[in-house]
């Protein structure tokens, strides 16, 4: 049997994964991570994007929408806490595509400072999210 971590997906709101993975993928702050079981320890925040699970074994990989937050990594163990996590098939393609649009729309109006900043936030979520819905279907 192949090694494996055990890996833990947290949002605010509840438990969203809790499970063995081969290896994870997470957007780290500075680009993206891989992480393999006995990895050294890490703390690092992540930034908006998808976090993917490779369960070996012929499995389907899982993929996960997290919004930020920070990434633990102990030799056996990755903890993901996120502010939102939502599993990628459960992403609502129609609300993110008007979501981005929003963003968009703020983006090329005459919005205050504190609007743009948002709207690039919204944007840069959005983004992500559709990569997440993007991969669930090559995958099907």
């Amino acid at each position: 049997m192949a090694m494996t971590i055990h890996v833990d997906i947290v949002s605010a709101e509840s438990e969203i994964y809790s499970g063995l993975a081969k290896m994870v993928y997470a957007p780290a702050e500075m680009g993206e991570v891989g992480i393999a079981p006995m990895h050294a320890p890490l703390v690092t925040r992540l930034k908006p994007g998808e976090v993917r699970l490779d369960l070996g074994e012929g499995k389907e990989m899982k993929y996960f929408y997290v919004s930020g937050g920070i990434l633990e990594v102990q030799p056996y163990t990755v903890t993901v806490l996120a502010d939102t996590a939502i599993r990628a098939a459960d992403l609502d393609e129609a609300a993110v595509l008007e979501a981005k649009k929003r963003a968009e729309d703020t983006l090329t109006g005459q919005a205050a400072d504190m609007e743009f900043a948002k709207a690039q936030v919204e944007l840069h979520e959005a983004a992500a999210q559709l990569r997440a819905i993007e991969r669930i279907r090559r995958q099907s």
